[in-house]
């Protein structure tokens, strides 16, 4: 098993938002000095406790501080984009990683950041449709060559020759050929997206927000959607987000899940959490880990939530507790 950080990233309000990005910069540094496998961030325009508009800019200043940890977005909303730019982008940026980049995608977005961009939130079947011609665009443009022509339901796209004497027109593509590695979120039981990631042979990713009793039926889309493209399933691929908080103690481990766990989800996010929060001191959460392993039949990544507590020595704390004493004792679980 392997381990990850999923940074939605959470911030509460009060938090600067310069102080909220060296706060996820500095984790995301020790992640990689800890031997975390990667790192997903989120994207949000309108969600003040998930601040993070342009996670490919901290991405991309992680990429100078880090060597090895891998880092994807988690996930690019796709309706929110225009696919011409974000292809630009995301290419970029692959170049910039030199491999070490992933792509997490996600259809539409909360209602807010759809309307923000003038889109209809009321109609969840045009903007899973944006949402798939957005991706659609943008993976047959990395695979062009010549003169690439679109002519969808949302998009027209008509792109530059590339002329060699004038070293002018369209030419941006992935540093990993044919694109960086893709993965697919998702948080509700019966996501087809979960089926899709199965059929494309995609890194399938379980949501913190999905309850433990339905993971099940998760890894059944996966296997679902893989028989039916003649691929094999592997649930090494297959990641779960939990939020986990290891303290020096189980007492210590409580307190701190109260006022920082608690916290976010009494102000921001308001769901019912049980069974989805791993905490405790190191015993504790390796027999979690076996739980919800067994449970679900088996995976092959668990991804951290990351937190932000008004003493950011207790995020370091858990997360060096997590590699340096559950890690090592959860590694058979392959």
């Amino acid at each position: 098993m392997h381990f990850g950080l999923f940074m939605m990233p959470l911030h509460p309000p009060y938090r600067a938002f310069a102080d909220a990005y060296d706060r996820d910069i500095a984790q995301i540094v020790l992640a990689d000095r800890l031997g975390f496998r990667e790192v997903w961030v989120g994207e949000h325009l309108t969600e003040r406790w998930e601040n993070a508009p342009a996670p490919d800019l901290l991405l991309a200043q992680a990429l100078a501080l880090t060597k090895n940890v891998r880092l994807g977005t988690g996930v690019t909303l796709l309706a929110l984009h225009n696919p011409v730019y974000l292809a630009h982008r995301l290419a970029m940026l692959d170049h910039m990683a030199r491999g070490r980049f992933q792509w997490g995608i996600g259809g539409g977005g909360i209602p807010t950041d759809l309307s923000l961009l003038g889109l209809d939130h009321s109609n969840p079947v045009a903007v899973r449709a944006r949402s798939a011609e957005v991706l659609d665009v943008v993976l047959k443009l990395w695979e062009s060559d010549g003169r690439f022509t679109y002519h969808g339901k949302f998009f027209d796209i008509d792109t530059p020759v590339f002329d060699p004497v004038k070293e002018r027109g369209y030419y941006m593509k992935p540093y990993q050929r044919p694109h960086p590695p893709i993965a697919v979120a998702a948080s509700t039981p019966k996501s087809t997206s979960m089926r899709q990631a199965g059929e494309r042979g995609w890194i399938p990713m379980s949501s913190s927000l999905l309850s433990r009793t339905y993971l099940g039926d998760h890894w059944r889309l996966v296997e679902d959607g893989a028989t039916s493209a003649g691929r094999p399933a592997k649930r090494s691929e297959w990641r779960i987000a939990r939020d986990v908080l290891v303290g020096p103690t189980p007492a210590v481990a409580r307190e701190r899940a109260r006022a920082v766990l608690g916290r976010n989800y009494l102000e921001h996010q308001h769901p019912n959490r049980r069974g989805t929060v791993q905490m405790g001191d190191a015993a504790e959460c390796v027999d979690k880990i076996h739980q919800l392993y067994e449970e679900s039949g088996g995976f092959g990544g668990l991804l951290s939530i990351t937190t932000d507590s008004d003493d950011a020595g207790w995020d370091h704390e858990s997360l060096r507790l997590l590699m340096e004493q559950v890690a090592p004792r959860v590694a058979h679980l392959n």
